[in-house]
């Protein structure tokens, strides 16, 4: 298993106000990360470095972000790819996704945000395992206090039944996931009768209420006729 330490992020972006204090911001956080102003000299790196994750910017001189994915899932690398960006239309985001981005971040952001998905992609990926002895999740915006059953989001509070933390942890600890209703069943009610599929929809039902309000980014998504994906940017997934 890999310590925090050990992961390496490779930074790509032209803006040096923006590419040098998020590099210290991250290296504060404990990874190993290289920086680079242009898609030329980002893509070389890309291409002989061995990185656990990629944070591109999708405009650069010499090569764009998109190039340099599209390059790298051509050649059949599973890199995770996160891009940083001023685009932020559907057809910019779908643009992004097909050419095999992992996530999509909007400039300007939320500092806390994106060192949230960050840990997110590096879970995802395999390469990053978190505990609960903290006793706290974190997925985008969106953090869960397990012990005390309450969840944080855009400042915030939010009350949650039994039923609803452990669902939403259960969420939250297989972000990306497809999680069918089964599964859900299964893990919420371990012990004694499992109701039916329909008290799954009307609890989910209940955390979406909950948690996604007004312009919240939807965290919780429908796999019609298979179940439900969890995370920020799976809607298009």
């Amino acid at each position: 298993m890999l310590t925090t330490s050990s992961m390496r992020i490779l930074l790509v972006d032209d803006e040096v106000e923006l590419t040098d204090p998020l590099s210290r911001i991250l290296t504060r956080e404990g990874y190993g990360v290289d920086a680079a102003y242009d898609g030329t000299n980002g893509s070389n790196l890309a291409q002989a470095g061995s990185y656990d994750l990629l944070i591109l910017d999708w405009m650069l001189p010499g090569k764009t972000g998109l190039e340099i994915c599209q390059q790298l899932r051509r050649q059949g690398k599973t890199t995770p790819v996160l891009f940083l960006t001023a685009k932020d239309t559907l057809d910019d985001r779908v643009a992004g996704l097909d050419a095999g981005a992992d996530d999509y971040l909007v400039k300007p952001f939320e500092l806390r945000e994106l060192l949230a998905r960050v840990r997110a992609l590096l879970r995802r990926s395999g390469v990053e395992s978190y505990s609960n002895t903290t006793g706290r999740l974190t997925v985008a915006d969106l953090e869960l206090d397990i012990e005390n059953q309450v969840a944080y989001r855009q400042g915030r509070i939010i009350e949650l039944s039994q039923k609803e933390s452990q669902l939403l942890q259960y969420f939250m600890e297989h972000t990306g996931q497809l999680l069918t209703h089964a599964q859900i069943l299964q893990h919420l009610w371990q012990d004694g009768e499992q109701p039916g599929s329909n008290v799954i929809a009307a609890l989910i039902r209940l955390v979406r209420r909950k948690i996604e309000v007004s312009s919240d980014t939807p965290l919780i998504h429908t796999v019609y006729g298979k179940g439900y994906r969890f995370g920020a940017g799976m809607e298009l997934v």
